[in-house]
């Protein structure tokens, strides 16, 4: 059977501080749940700290996306070696505001998710149809290209 899973996707909210705050908070009030995994993905300038902060608990960190390189000429980009580096255990990829807003495409995707599990993460690989595809009857179509990738 599997385990469900809730990630807690921060995007572009929480300082250091606040993330730490968080964090705390949710692991006070979550140590105890059972049956369901649970993980946040803070900014990437907090994933250390957060990492550090929630050592010994049962809440994984996760990156929020990922290079499929591994090192390079990448200027601004973070690969799944260093976010594990820095102690995420798991890697969003392909969200839908990636797709939309920075053009990743579904071979890109699958890109990622390779380089995710090859560093020995966990790839949380996210997939679905637009409003629009979806009005269209195409939700399935979509998602089938998407796994092609």
């Amino acid at each position: 059977m599997r385990t469900p899973f809730v990630v807690g996707n921060w995007k572009l909210h929480k300082t250091i501080a606040e993330a730490l705050a968080l964090v705390t908070e949710l692991k006070n009030q979550l140590g105890a749940v059972k049956g369901v995994a649970v993980g946040v993905a803070p900014v990437f300038t907090a994933i250390h700290a957060v990492a550090k902060r929630l050592e010994g608990s049962a809440i994984a960190v996760c990156g929020q996306d990922c290079h499929w390189e591994t090192k390079g000429a990448w200027t601004g980009e973070v690969s799944a070696g260093l976010l594990g580096d820095a102690g995420a255990g798991w890697v969003i990829v392909g969200h839908s505001e990636r797709r939309q807003f920075f053009g990743d495409t579904s071979e890109c995707v699958g890109e990622q998710a390779r380089a995710v599990l090859a560093a020995g993460l966990v790839a949380i690989v996210c997939v679905g149809e637009s409003l629009t595809e979806r009005d269209a009857g195409r939700t399935l179509a979509v998602i089938d290209d998407q796994l092609a990738g």
